[in-house]
C-alpha cells in the first residue's frame, strides 16, 4: 500500500481542482490519499466523490495553522468529520484572520510602491483560501522576481515588506478541534520550522501532552537527511509517523505525487493507528 497523507487543491493554494488531484493521485499509483487544504474543508466533498469513482481510498483532512512561541506551525488533521461544529467554528476564526492578513499584506506592499497586488493575489486564489503563495505568484507575475522562492525571500518573510506575523490559534485549541472532529493530529513537516534541538524537544513534549498523535517523518517539503532524526523523535515521544508529498503543483518536482520513500523500520506508521484500522473495516 502506498500512502500520501498531505496534499493541497485549489480550495487553498494548490493548482489542481480537488477532483483532478484525486485522478492524479490514482494515476500515480497511490492507494490511500488525503486532501489537507489550509484552514478549509471546501474541497473534501468533491474529492470524496471522485475518489469513489476511481476507487481510491480517501482520507478527509485539513492543515491548520498554529502560533507557537511566536512561530507559525502547521497541524494536519486526518479522518476528520467535516461537519463537526467545534471544528467549523475554528475554521471560521482562521479564515477571518486570513482575510485580514491578506488585506494587510496588500496595504504594506502598496506602501512600498507595489500597487494592486492584493487584487492580483485574489485572482490567483479564485474561490479558494487566500494564502501567501497567491501573493508570491502575483509578485512574480508583476516582475518582482522570477520564482516563488525568490519573492518569498525578498517580500513575504520576516522583516520583509509584505510580511504579517501570524495570529493563529494555539496548539492546544487546534488539537482540541481535531479531536472533537474524531480525527488524528499530525505535526506537519517539523524540520521546516528552523527550530533548535531544545525547541524541537519542547514542541514534541507539548504536542504529545496536548493529545497529538503523529509527526510527518517523511515530507516532500523537508530535506530527506532529516528523516533519521525525525524517526528517532517519533520513537522517543511515542508518536506515530506519517508521510505526505505536501503536493501543491505538478511543476514542483520536490513535492510530486507517488515518489515518497519508505518510512524507517523503527517507526509506527499512522495507518496502524486504531482510527485508520477502524475506517478500513
Amino acid at each position: 500500500m502506498f500512502y500520501d497523507l498531505h496534499a493541497h487543491s485549489t480550495a487553498s493554494d494548490g493548482t489542481l481542482l480537488a477532483s483532478d488531484l484525486i485522478k492524479a493521485a490514482k494515476n500515480a499509483d497511490i492507494d490511500v490519499f488525503a486532501l489537507t487544504d489550509h484552514d478549509t474543508v471546501a474541497g473534501i466533498e468533491l474529492a470524496q466523490a471522485m475518489a469513489k469513482t476511481v476507487q481510491l481510498y480517501f482520507v478527509p483532512g485539513i492543515e491548520l495553522s498554529v502560533t507557537w512561541k511566536g512561530k507559525t506551525l502547521h497541524i494536519v488533521g486526518l479522518y476528520i468529520d467535516i461537519q463537526d461544529q467545534l471544528l467549523r467554528q475554528g475554521i471560521e476564526k482562521q479564515l477571518a484572520f486570513r482575510q485580514w492578513r491578506g488585506e494587510e499584506m496588500g496595504r504594506r506592499l502598496a506602501k512600498k510602491g507595489i500597487s494592486d497586488i492584493y487584487d492580483k493575489a485574489l485572482e490567483y486564489a479564485g474561490t479558494g483560501v487566500l494564502t501567501r503563495t497567491h501573493f508570491a505568484k502575483a509578485l512574480v507575475d508583476k516582475g518582482y522576481g522570477n520564482s516563488l522562492p525568490k519573492v518569498f525571500k525578498h517580500f513575504l518573510t520576516l522583516n520583509k515588506p509584505g510580511y504579517v506575523s501570524g495570529q493563529w490559534a494555539s496548539l492546544q485549541d487546534v488539537l482540541a478541534w481535531i479531536n472533537a472532529a474524531g480525527g488524528l493530529s499530525v505535526l506537519a513537516h517539523p524540520a521546516r520550522y528552523h527550530l533548535s534541538k531544545t525547541q524541537l524537544r519542547q514542541l514534541m513534549k507539548e504536542f504529545k501532552g496536548a493529545g497529538g498523535d503523529a509527526i510527518e517523518v517523511i515530507s516532500g517539503s523537508q530535506i530527506r537527511k532529516e528523516v533519521p532524526t525525525l524517526a528517532a523523535l517519533a520513537k522517543k515521544y511515542d508518536l506515530y509517523a506519517s508521510q505526505g508529498s505536501d503536493f501543491h503543483d505538478p511543476q514542483y518536482p520536490w513535492t510530486r505525487l507517488g515518489y515518497l520513500p519508505t518510512l524507517p523500520e523503527q517507526c509506527k506508521p499512522i495507518w496502524q493507528h486504531e482510527r485508520f484500522i477502524h475506517c478500513f473495516q
